[in-house]
């Protein structure tokens, strides 16, 4: 993939009305910039403008990739597009007429509750394995996002209230609980190994590197990846899969749906309600255990 290879004006042109007028999140704005790259490299780097229908339906053909990804594929150009109209480059949005490929419907994988606990239950020795446990619990017992967990600062901790205050997508701002055990391993790192990581630096971010900048995404995950394989725990991770378990779990212990949207800052109810389908898998598989099920 070539990262800083030479645009042609009209992406150029669109990418910055992306970043400077509709001030997309600097993760969209990649995303979308990658897509653009993907798409133009696919055409031998010819100017977008120039395609018909029949050139974009090729390309999705021969892409290769998920519908999900493919969907997102069409979303981009389909705005592009759009913004070329809203310039009089093009007479016609090429992309009118395709309709977006059908998702395949995927429950989100989580871990266990056991999973969980052996987990969490790691060997605390260095300054860092305190900061790792505190990133975990975090995690789990909030639900947030990785970014929004990154971007904390120390200020958006609230001890009094156990409470921490985080900016969701489109910066809008919500308060979620802290746990009784959350608190205390926060507390630890904050008060006996955050200064010593930092040695002589400063940082307002709650989460630090020895270089004393915020801890990187790739950071955690590796992070992750090595706690999960000192767990045992063999099945793919990633930091979503942390906040998944945060949401099964609630649902699975009684916790009311609206609830658990609230938490992990869902605009949409409709976002929240895959963890019901995941709890009525449970639910089934549960059943199967019944001593009557088989014949």
């Amino acid at each position: 993939m070539k990262n800083d290879i030479e645009l042609n004006k009209n992406i150029e042109d669109y990418l910055n009305y992306l970043q400077y007028e509709r001030k997309l999140s600097k993760n969209t704005y990649a995303s979308y910039r990658y897509n653009l790259i993907k798409i133009s490299e696919f055409f031998k780097d010819e100017d977008l403008i120039k395609l018909n229908e029949d050139d974009i339906r090729t390309f999705l053909y021969n892409s290769k990739e998920s519908s999900k990804t493919n969907a997102h594929y069409l979303t981009v150009l389909k705005s592009f597009y759009n913004y070329m109209l809203d310039l009089n480059r093009i007479s016609i949005n090429p992309c009118e007429n395709i309709k977006s490929p059908k998702l395949d419907k995927t429950l989100p994988k989580f871990l266990t509750e056991e999973e969980m606990d052996k987990l969490l239950n790691m060997r605390l020795q260095k300054p860092i394995d305190y900061r790792n446990k505190a990133m975990l619990e975090l995690l789990y017992a909030t639900g947030m996002r990785i970014s929004e967990l990154l971007n904390l600062e120390l200020s958006n901790i609230n001890r009094e209230d156990a409470s921490v205050k985080v900016m969701g997508k489109g910066k809008k701002e919500r308060i979620i609980p802290m746990s009784d055990i959350t608190i205390k391993y926060l507390d630890l790192y904050i008060n006996e190994y955050r200064n010593y990581i930092l040695k002589t630096k400063q940082s307002e971010y709650l989460f630090v590197n020895y270089n004393g900048g915020r801890m990187s995404r790739q950071g955690f995950f590796k992070i992750l990846k090595q706690l999960c394989d000192d767990a045992c725990i063999k099945k793919e991770i990633s930091p979503h899969i942390l906040r998944h378990s945060f949401a099964t779990h609630l649902l699975n212990n009684g916790a009311d749906l609206r609830i658990i949207q609230e938490l992990l800052g869902h605009e949409n109810i409709s976002t929240t309600e895959i963890y019901s389908h995941i709890s009525n898998e449970k639910i089934k598989k549960d059943y199967e255990k019944h001593p009557h099920y088989y014949e």
